[in-house]
């Protein structure tokens, strides 16, 4: 098996499993179904290229948190473009500055192909929704060989360098990993509704995955006792 790593920074991002109608909420970490669906995008295959997508939805997914990110509201109004009239007002949560690395496990070929399409994408990434941009280049790494949790507690940590600062030159106690279960893990792992069955606009569906979370040693991590505030997993000031 060999592990595509990708780096998720960005002003905003938004990655919604459940949300539907006027209220549009964000996980604390990028979605399966939404990086697929970036790949997809990437690679220029369309939505209704089913043998293709249900290719990206098998490869075996994970994603590390190494800035969590600020969690935001923007109360949305807009008005119809024809008529002028008002569209139901809305909320839509955010994650502010934050940077994940996300991993995805299998075929040589296949990761090597959407590894090149994030290099020179067909259509632009974007990080869950199109107002959300990425603000540097995704590909990070390709490794021909591993799996996805050893590649995850190797790759270097992604934080920006203001978010390094907080910890006085250390580095926090270690990193959260959200990664899909093994089969012998089932009994520990929690669900979550993102495992993209398809991206039809007419018949979108999403298969529940199980998932385990963990947390990693923050590679090249220094020995001396860090003097830092406890590590949260995100701050929430919606209110």
């Amino acid at each position: 098996m060999s592990v595509l790593l990708l780096r998720l920074a960005g002003p905003l991002q938004s990655w919604g499993a459940s949300s539907r109608f006027v209220r549009r909420t964000t996980e604390s970490a990028p979605t399966k179904s939404a990086v697929i669906g970036l790949l997809a995008a990437a690679a220029g295959i369309n939505r209704s290229d089913h043998a293709r997508l249900a290719e990206l939805a098998a490869l075996r997914f994970g994603v590390r948190i190494d800035q969590p990110g600020t969690l935001i509201r923007d109360f949305h109004t807009a008005h119809h473009q024809v008529t002028g009239k008002a569209m139901p007002l809305s909320e839509r949560y955010y994650l502010a500055d934050a940077v994940f690395v996300a991993a995805l496990e299998g075929d040589h070929t296949l990761l090597t192909r959407l590894h090149a399409a994030v290099k020179a994408p067909v259509y632009a990434p974007f990080l869950g929704r199109r107002s959300c941009p990425p603000a540097a280049p995704l590909d990070l790494s390709l490794h021909e060989a591993g799996r996805a949790e050893e590649a995850l507690a190797q790759a270097p940590w992604q934080a920006s360098a203001w978010y390094r600062k907080r910890y006085n030159g250390h580095t926090p106690e270690g990193l959260i990993v959200l990664r899909e279960a093994a089969p012998d893990e089932q009994d520990s792992a929690d669900s979550l509704r993102d495992q993209p069955v398809s991206f039809d606009p007419s018949q979108r569906r999403h298969a529940w995955r199980t998932v385990v979370t963990t947390t990693v040693p923050v590679p090249g991590r220094a020995t001396v006792p860090a003097r830092h505030e406890p590590f949260d997993a995100w701050e929430d000031e919606s209110a």
